[in-house]
């Protein structure tokens, strides 16, 4: 079988458990290729050397570029703060190496279109980690959805919220950086967008509003010096999408006691379903037409029947996690590299999901609608 050798810049979360589902997917699924943990960058050879250790890799260095010029990676697996995407990205396109990289793409659509102009012309094969695409039982909304079981789309209500700035004395942190792009909307709310055009559509045109709760944080741990915050805490948006439809969006992290509320409802002319992230293994499932007094919502539990899931267990109900949707979607990823299905969302659809962020940012700034096709 051929070897995919791969090399893996950041050892933070993701880093962590892009490595765990290159690990498992090669004991959970059938693969066309063997990937191998080649190589791992990190910002200096002592931090990169203690997590290649712990994580499986090979080798380690403290110099990215090094790791792109290496000629055993084969793949170039980013998970970096937002800012180092761009020049690691190009870097690896140059020297015609496929590239996996985290989301947002970019702090903004103007450099995520440069990142998908130059993969294009290159004809270099890209991925995006919008990982919760790859939740079977988001794969079954859009199945619903596409088949008309609820007829014709009328609204999507979304929403992601978390609560992990919800402590006001929380130190800044990259995320909280803008020169790393925006806030909130894009760290969590580009997962609700990459969900709404996945299951609904194109959204058209948006109207968002923007708000930072916490203007000031500790410059680091233990500090006594604040750090100005300029971007979004909390983010909202009504939208249009280009089928008909219409829809909110949301998007918090100071939800306090939320710990993984991305979740979302769509509801159409014959029925609704509806999807929660903290019970993320259930879809609600409504279709108009039942008896009276027996009207309501049932529980349509994971199970072999659903994409992917019975490589993991040949029961339905038994649960999976969040590594094993990661470890789904680098199934994916491996079987385009191979050349089957290509791979989504590639850099083109991480752009147009960094659109809608930039135009609800925009429209929020302007207190207009916006188009999209503005951005």
């Amino acid at each position: 079988m051929k070897r995919l050798g791969v090399g893996l810049v950041g050892s933070g979360f993701m880093g962590r458990s892009h490595a765990h589902a290159f690990r498992a997917a090669a004991g959970v699924f059938d693969l066309p290729m063997a990937p191998t943990l080649e190589l791992l960058a990190d910002v200096n050879e002592t931090v990169a050397a203690r997590a290649a250790d712990a994580l499986g890799f090979n080798r380690s260095t403290g110099d990215w570029k090094a790791l792109v010029a290496d000629p055993a990676v084969d793949l170039v697996d980013i998970t970096t703060p937002n800012t180092l995407h761009k020049p690691i990205a190009l870097a690896a396109i140059e020297a015609g190496k496929p590239v996996y990289c985290e989301k947002p793409l970019a702090p903004n659509a103007l450099e995520a279109k440069r990142m998908v102009d130059a993969a294009e012309r290159k004809g270099v094969k890209t991925a995006v980690g919008f990982n919760y695409l790859k939740n079977p039982m988001v794969a079954l909304a859009r199945e619903i959805v596409a088949s008309g079981e609820i007829g014709e789309v009328v609204s999507f209500r979304g929403i992601h919220a978390e609560d992990y700035m919800t402590d006001p004395k929380a130190p800044f942190t990259w995320r909280l950086d803008a020169a790393g792009g925006h806030g909130v909307v894009a760290d969590l709310g580009s997962h609700i967008i990459s969900i709404a055009r996945f299951v609904v559509g194109p959204i058209e045109s948006v109207v968002g509003q923007i708000r930072t709760v916490t203007d000031k944080r500790p410059s680091g741990p233990g500090a006594s010096e604040m750090r100005a915050v300029e971007v979004d805490d909390e983010a909202r948006a009504l939208v249009r999408f280009a089928g008909g439809a219409t829809g909110s969006l949301e998007a918090s992290w100071v939800a306090a006691g939320r710990k993984m509320m991305l979740a979302f409802e769509v509801t159409g002319t014959k029925g609704t379903i509806a999807v929660d992230h903290e019970r993320f293994n259930e879809l609600q499932l409504y279709t108009v037409g039942q008896p009276g007094g027996r009207e309501g919502f049932k529980t349509i539990l994971a199970g072999p029947q659903h994409d992917s899931y019975k490589e993991f267990c040949p029961a339905p109900g038994h649960q999976l996690g969040f590594n094993d949707i990661k470890t789904i979607e680098v199934k994916a990823l491996i079987t385009a590299l191979a050349g089957g299905k290509a791979f989504m969302p590639d850099f083109r659809e991480a752009w147009e999901i960094q659109r809608v962020v930039d135009a609800i940012v925009q429209s929020a700034r302007e207190e207009r609608w916006l188009a999209v096709t503005e951005i």
